[in-house]
């Protein structure tokens, strides 16, 4: 981004009330921009500096990062990492299913809402198991200790999804 046309503008903002004083007005006005000229551009990127820590601050874990190459300003964004799928619970895929036939069983009486016992069926019958077994399943694999987290401490998992908000020019 050149900062030359906003700093342009203001060159010629200055000139113009000048020109409400007078000649000497102005001839001190023409004076004064050339010096001011790296007080503005300074004061450019200042603000540009905190308008991007405000949006970092939005976009954490993310960030943007104001970059000054010669006399221009670019900016670089970093997205917050791509949230980790869930993995599929191990466990219940790879055990070989209970034998209800082995050892002793109990009878239960379980009511389900008939939105999720019709979801419980179709998960049955795309896994080619009975009822009965996807359940056994599903409650053995939610009885099964959690798995530990990672020794990493400093991996963070972001769960927000992708939107950003603000404003850049």
């Amino acid at each position: 981004m050149d900062l030359t046309p906003f700093v342009d503008q203001l060159r010629r903002d200055l000139l113009t009330a000048a020109d409400a004083g007078g000649d000497e007005a102005r001839a001190l006005a023409e004076r004064l921009t050339a010096p001011l000229e790296s007080s503005v551009r300074l004061a450019l990127l200042s603000a540009l500096s905190q308008a991007a820590e405000e949006l970092t601050g939005q976009l954490a874990p993310g960030a943007v990062d104001v970059r000054l190459r010669g006399s221009d300003i670019g900016f670089a964004v970093t997205p917050p990492p791509a949230p980790e799928a869930p993995e599929p619970p191990a466990a219940a895929a790879a055990e070989p299913a209970p034998d209800v036939d082995e050892g002793e069983t109990v009878r239960i009486t379980l009511r389900l809402p008939e939105q999720l016992k019709t979801r419980v069926d179709e998960a049955a019958a795309r896994g080619g198991v009975s009822v009965n077994t996807w359940l056994v399943r599903a409650v053995s694999g939610a009885l099964e200790p959690a798995p530990r987290p990672s020794s990493d401490s400093r991996r963070t998992r972001w769960s927000g999804g992708s939107q950003y908000t603000g404003w850049a020019r």
